[in-house]
């Protein structure tokens, strides 16, 4: 059996297994580990790449968040602000609706952000341990996304949190730093990392609005879950990602890195810790590959 036939093989066993679970419980603990989870495996550079996002399905409850327009923009800069889509959505009819998460999952609860969203929000500052990453937002297109991120700033919630998991094009075909998680240890052998969230859920916004290539930061959920978004999000440093949107794969996207872009390859070349000591245990959807730099988000802030 060759590398594809087996990995094709893991792919069909995992969502039998999937379907099996969503039939017999009605909630499950989310994982949002984007790229574990076969549901299409192709191949990107002769490694077996995961396109879609693990966990068992949960009912979606489709929020009515914030309706918007948006076109492509260009692909973002490690230096340089870059032009986000326009909005059609006008800021005084904005409100979005945040519901409570009954999946099961572990949170970390700080009560709910405010229906109407703060539409002057225009970066997002995370002071990590291995240097500072600003995000410009993509507020118009994607308002109730950033004001849950004000939201949560504020309560401190991402004060002291591991970023668990470094996919690699080496080893998933992908290349993103997920973090959000406010319980994972972030070690390479917590089956739970991946799993936390803020205790309550919020619809997808701005799909197809940026292009997921190197510098775009977007929102992780369970690839069957649509309009489950919490508080994990990722940042890419490929263009190998943008074959998630080929997928199909609803996952927020809500700004571009403008500074700290050498911040992320830095940690991206540090490599990553094989979860229990084999990195396609990530594509299979048994756990998350922890990046060996251990990322720590000190302090998030949202500026106007």
């Amino acid at each position: 059996m060759t590398d594809v036939d087996r990995q094709t093989q893991l792919a069909r066993e995992h969502r039998e297994r999937q379907e099996q679970r969503a039939n017999n419980t009605g909630t499950s603990k989310r994982n949002t580990v984007i790229g574990a989870g076969v549901g299409v495996v192709v191949v990107v550079g002769g490694v077996i790449a995961a396109t879609t996002l693990m966990g068992g399905k949960s009912d979606p409850k489709p929020s009515a968040a914030a309706s918007t327009s948006a076109a492509p923009s260009a692909s973002a800069s490690a230096s340089a602000p870059v032009a986000l889509p326009s909005s059609t959505a006008k800021p005084a009819a904005v409100t979005c609706q945040y519901r409570k998460d009954d999946s099961g999952s572990p949170a970390k609860k700080v009560g709910m952000p405010p229906s109407k969203p703060d539409m002057k929000a225009k970066t997002m500052t995370l002071d990590t341990s291995q240097g500072q990453i600003v995000i410009q937002l993509a507020t118009a297109q994607a308002p109730c996304t950033v004001n849950s991120f004000e939201f949560l700033a504020k309560k401190n919630y991402f004060d002291n949190t591991r970023c668990h998991r470094l996919a690699t094009p080496e080893t998933t075909g992908l290349g993103m730093l997920q973090c959000g998680d406010p319980l994972a240890k972030g070690d390479g052998k917590s089956k739970e990392d991946g799993t936390g969230g803020p205790g309550y859920l919020f619809g997808d916004e701005n799909l197809n609005g940026i292009p997921y290539t190197r510098g775009t930061v977007a929102m992780a959920q369970g690839g069957e879950d649509a309009n489950s978004n919490g508080s994990q999000f990722w940042i890419s440093f490929s263009d190998e990602n943008t074959q998630l949107a080929a997928q199909g794969e609803p996952y927020t996207p809500f700004g571009v890195v403008v500074k700290g872009m050498d911040v992320v390859d830095k940690i991206a070349k540090g490599g990553i810790i094989p979860f229990n000591g084999d990195p396609l245990n990530d594509v299979r959807g048994e756990g998350s590959n922890a990046p060996k730099l251990p990322v720590i988000i000190k302090n998030v802030t949202v500026s106007h």
